[in-house]
């Protein structure tokens, strides 16, 4: 992480605070613990990614490397990033206390136009001992996995490398549509209620 420029480091920030408000959302929406602690140590490692970044920042600036708009530019970005990851701790935090969501908000999550949701993946599937890159999920269902889980192992921002094994469970993001056609993938007959 050290040897990152400054500009590599932000995109990170950006990277890992997107996928931090997916997985608060994930964990809100099936009421998941596990999930909403991995909410509470991305947001550790986007801390300590935003002061790595203030950092470089500065000492480019100083070296002249970075001109002061530049600078200022990439530690507003970054600030931005570890404002969403604070958001979306936030987030997090009402499941890990417990807070009971109310029906309407938790409905409100289910109709918006991108859905979250829970596949296992089943014995026989189409997808099993394929990656995601061979399966091309995104551009075949409209869906991108944004976690995934391997018997005991959880996966964050899986890539087209990952392979796909029987009873793997995925969290994913898209369209209501893209949702049916990703459980018929996966070799679920029926979406649960």
């Amino acid at each position: 992480m050290k040897d990152k420029s400054a500009q590599e480091l932000v995109l990170e920030i950006k990277d890992k605070s997107e996928l931090m408000v997916d997985l608060a959302y994930s964990c809100l929406l099936y009421d998941n613990q596990r999930i909403a602690k991995e909410v509470y140590d991305l947001e550790d490692l986007i801390d300590d990614l935003y002061h790595l970044v203030q950092q470089k920042a500065v000492s480019s600036a100083a070296e002249g490397d970075l001109s002061v708009e530049d600078t200022l530019a990439l530690l507003r970005l970054a600030h931005a990033g570890e404002m969403i990851s604070d958001a979306a701790q936030e987030i997090a935090d009402v499941v890990l206390r417990d807070v009971e969501l109310h029906p309407i908000l938790k409905e409100s999550l289910r109709e918006a136009d991108v859905v979250f949701t829970r596949v296992e993946v089943q014995e026989g599937s189409d997808m099993v001992g394929k990656t995601l890159g061979e399966l091309r999920l995104a551009s075949e269902t409209g869906m991108m996995i944004i976690a995934m889980r391997h018997k005991s192992r959880w996966l964050y921002g899986p890539n087209k490398n990952t392979v796909i094994d029987a009873e793997d469970i995925m969290f994913a993001k898209g369209p209501e549509d893209g949702e049916k056609h990703l459980m018929k993938l996966a070799g679920i007959q029926q979406i649960e209620e």
